[in-house]
């Protein structure tokens, strides 16, 4: 009998993240990802449901979105058959089990957790049986195996017939809805010794009918290597005639299956396999080794056969894959609270599942088609400088490649390296904010290496038929290489600094009645999208404002480093920097036109040379122009010490947040708030006075911490389709965690530390509150207005969380290159002893930093009393420790020990 003692609760069981929780399937909606390096990602719910694939064309299970999760009978299973008749689901997935839910009959059972493996355990109430399910894929194959244990658990001798159950879908998902039957008629089925094989003859949709090279297949062996005696390979032959996936005919009347290498076609498809009676003694328990799988060379197939046909290889297989996921989390926390340690290694890991999964083939994520956004390229880079950082230098240099000429960029970014393609369609969508994301990562990427040479490395610019910035569709363009030529046509390239000039120069111009940065399709609220002839985004004019003063610092600092006196740009792009008065929305316009229409076909290919201080002069001054100009008219000042920023004008022209007397009139959202913060626009008067109506008015501690937004109470179709949705989802006054945690960050680098402790922890809280958020560990994409954690996995919050948790609160950070620690640890962040301890690597050195503060005092009561590495003083300056990256270097590890008082 399994112990339920964690029903409704995560219990960590490791120091490493894994977890258990009992009675997973009484909670709707949950699902885990299981993936490989090679390409197959699926998905299993605590009764194995969920899907499998290696893209969109390639779906070796049924395609699922999160409402299938509790709808769908086809699933993954394991029958057993026993000599009395009854019929038991290993998995939980029967018409017995499903009318025993919540009954004294319901089964025993846990799902067990860690990165990339999941294992669900079930003990049935009624038939003294137990079964172990697990579940992961060999990091570099495209296979999931299932090892299934069944186990008697009761007194007498117990003889079963063990039949494993997959339905293999195995086209596109396109073809779901799609001529789901008519490809089923393309369909090949054969069965083998081992498994049975489907190969579609051709792929069939409105693009065209391709031959098709892929090979889906379920095999499986006993422990021993014992083949299975038979097989169902079709619907037809497994469910049988008024039967279904829950109680399927075949099992239930123990009927005979097809023998090997019968074929069949034009039918769906199952891997139906069917074992030989087996005779468990009490306590005795056998394994079933089921591979699930795709592959363009069949001869993989009888490789992976052999491979994982015993119990012992599978073992063997399972521990190098978990070792393999994780190594790849090298940072660890130390708090004295277990459970926000261990949450802090899925919030690592979560970067590798989007990098993995990109945005979408999760149950949730149903609405990609694979791949990343241009946004995620940057943001992922964030967490991969701390976890991954050799190949990050490479990544920045080639994403700067899908940048335009007009400061826009790339939108379908294809598989590899640098790899943008030009939109064949000619769907010309601008987000304002995608030039501000690039110069972040950078920055991190240069404070933490000390390269300043990145910014010299030369690189194309991507050219295709959408010009203007996304206004105009050049329709006589040719798309050659998705390169932008010059008169000679000859490929352009240019400075990573004269890239990141060109768009935050472009945005800067592109303004709209109120002299504030156009909202165009959207800014990094995607559902702003219904203002893009007269919305103008405040909130990313704050983060423009800032972007241009440390785009400004930054190339002085470089010039001082390499002894440089002039910037080289294309002759083009000097125009923007001819401009002497900012107030003129009409004279901004016109000179980002003609820059436009400079660079709308092949360039000049010449260029011009800026003396270094003239240009940050220039940059600065136009930062400070933006601060004053937004400072003064879009700052509202509410009562009792209350006040923020506006964040949008509506495409109405009209201001979108106001305050009133009244509550429910009040109109507030957090974006302007922290990028107002963030580029040090907000004066420290304004950002307590932000802080107060934030918590007033956006904070509810109980389902996550800070909304997104008050409830507008209308449908603003000159705004967005964020006020069509339900208040209190996704992007319409959820908790979005992207978000609240980009506050927190803000706050923290103000040194507002208590203040941005507040967001991180009433998310992590909530998160880890299992009856409320109804999710395995991680931080969700949001949580709704009951709390529930929708969208897990694959979020870009993770990647600020973790550098919000590294840089901010234990605050180990790069500066040029050299190490700075400047810890923002409360008090409640120390252990009972007054000890925190992080382990990470920088500079490719690894670092065991503990700070020990005995007397437990609060931050900014605490200041840096001593500090030692590898037991040698360190000098305490300004209450930081400054360490040369020559020392970093100089040993392999550090210990380093810093005392507070």
């Amino acid at each position: 009998m399994l112990n339920n003692s964690t029903k409704g609760k995560i219990v960590f069981t490791d120091n490493n993240g894994s977890f258990k929780i009992g009675k997973p399937e009484d909670t709707s909606y949950l699902y885990f990802p299981i993936a490989s390096e090679a390409g197959l990602k699926s998905s299993l719910t605590p009764n194995l449901g969920g899907d499998s694939m290696v893209d969109q064309e390639t779906f070796i299970l049924e395609p699922t979105s999160v409402e299938n999760l509790h709808n769908n009978k086809n699933t993954r299973n394991f029958w057993l058959y026993m000599e009395d008749g009854k019929v038991w689901s290993a998995s939980g997935s029967s018409a017995e089990q499903e009318s025993q839910k919540f009954t004294m009959d319901q089964d025993e059972s846990a799902v067990e957790a860690g990165f990339m493996w999941h294992k669900a355990t079930r003990a049935s109430n009624c038939y003294d049986i137990g079964a172990e399910i697990l579940s992961f894929v060999p990091v570099n194959e495209n296979v999931e195996i299932m090892s299934v244990t069944i186990r008697n658990t009761g007194s007498e001798e117990k003889l079963i017939t063990p039949i494993a159950a997959v339905p293999l879908y195995g086209r596109s998902a396109d073809n779901l809805r799609d001529h789901r039957n008519v490809t089923s008629m393309l369909h090949r089925i054969a069965t083998t010794e081992e498994g049975v094989l489907v190969k579609p003859t051709m792929s069939f949709d409105e693009k065209g009918h391709r031959p098709n090279n892929k090979t889906y297949f379920v095999i499986g062996h006993r422990e021993d290597g014992t083949k299975p005696e038979s097989f169902f390979p079709t619907v037809e032959t497994f469910v049988g005639e008024g039967g279904s996936f829950f109680k399927p005919r075949s099992v239930y009347r123990q009927e005979e299956g097809l023998r090997a290498g019968e074929k069949m076609a034009g039918l769906e498809a199952v891997g139906g396999l069917k074992f030989s009676k087996i005779k468990l003694a009490p306590d005795e328990s056998v394994t079933f080794n089921i591979l699930i799988g795709v592959t363009e060379d069949e001869k993989e197939i009888e490789k992976l056969s052999k491979k994982y046909a015993y119990k012992s290889e599978v073992e063997k297989e399972f521990q190098t894959t978990k070792e393999y996921w994780q190594k790849k989390v090298n940072v660890s926390f130390y708090t004295g609270d277990k459970n926000f340690d261990e949450f802090m290694a899925w919030v690592a890991f979560q970067p590798f599942l989007r990098r993995v999964y990109g945005c979408s083939f999760l149950p949730y994520h149903d609405y990609g088609r694979g791949g990343r956004g241009w946004r995620d390229l940057w943001q992922d880079c964030l967490s991969l400088l701390f976890m991954e950082p050799d190949n990050v230098r490479q990544m920045i240099v080639a994403n700067f490649g899908g940048v335009r000429m007009d400061g826009t960029n790339a939108t379908i970014i294809g598989e590899g390296l640098g790899n943008f393609i030009a939109d064949r369609n000619g769907i010309a969508r601008v987000w304002m904010d995608h030039a501000f994301w690039p110069f972040r990562t950078l920055l991190l990427y240069i404070n933490q290496t000390g390269d300043y040479s990145i910014l010299k490395a030369k690189v194309p610019y991507f050219k295709d038929s959408i010009v203007r910035r996304g206004t105009v569709v050049d329709k006589k363009y040719e798309v050659v290489d998705n390169k932008q030529h010059t008169e000679d046509d000859s490929v352009y390239l240019g400075s990573i600094i004269e890239h990141l000039l060109v768009e935050n120069l472009c945005a800067f111009y592109e303004v709209g009645q109120h002299n504030v940065l156009k909202l165009r399709g959207a800014d990094w609220n995607d559902a702003l999208d219904m203002a893009s002839t007269n919305g103008e985004s405040s909130a990313f004019s704050y983060a423009y404002a800032g972007n241009l003063l440390e785009l400004a610092n930054l190339i002085f600092a470089v010039s001082k480093e390499d002894g440089i006196d002039e910037i080289h740009i294309a002759t083009e792009l000097k125009r923007l920097l001819d401009l002497d008065s900012y107030d003129s929305v009409e004279e901004k316009t016109n000179r980002l036109a003609e820059y436009c229409r400079s660079c709308e076909g092949n360039i000049k290919g010449t260029q011009a040379s800026i003396p270094v201080n003239v240009l940050v002069e220039k940059l600065r001054g136009m930062s400070s122009w933006m601060t004053n100009h937004l400072n003064k008219q879009e700052w509202l000042e509410g009562n009792k010490g209350e006040g923020w920023f506006n964040s949008y004008y509506d495409d109405s022209c009209r201001r979108v947040e106001r305050f009133s007397d009244s509550d429910e009139e009040t109109r507030m959202m957090l974006t302007g708030q922290v990028f107002a913060i963030m580029g040090n626009v907000a004066t420290d008067e304004q950002i307590h006075k932000i802080v107060q109506a934030a918590d007033h008015y956006l904070y509810k501690e109980a389902i996550g911490g800070y909304r997104l937004n008050t409830d507008f109470r209308e449908v603003k179709y000159d705004l967005g389709r964020m006020f069509g949705f339900a208040y209190g989802e996704k992007e319409n006054g959820a908790v979005f965690s992207h978000m609240s945690v980009m506050y927190a960050n803000a706050l923290y680098g103000r040194g507002f530390a208590k203040e941005g402790f507040k967001s991180l922890n009433a998310l992590f809280a909530t998160a880890m509150n299992f009856n409320v958020s109804h999710m395995y560990p991680g931080i969700p994409e949001y949580f709704d207005s009951k709390g529930r954690g929708k969208y897990p996995y694959l979020t870009g919050a993770a990647s600020w969380y973790l550098l919000t948790m590294i840089t901010e609160v234990f605050g180990v950070k790069g500066e040029a290159g050299n190490l700075v620690i400047a810890p923002a640890l409360l008090k409640e962040q120390f252990d009972e002893e007054g000890k925190a301890r992080i382990n990470l690597t920088f500079a490719e050195k690894k670092f065991d930093i503990v700070y020990t503060n005995p007397s437990k005092l609060q931050f900014g009561e605490y200041k840096i009393k001593e500090a030692s590495l590898n037991n040698n003083k360190l000098a305490v300056e300004n209450n930081r420790i400054i360490i040369p990256r020559k020392v970093v270097e100089e040993q392999a590890a550090h210990e380093v020990l810093v005392v507070l008082g």
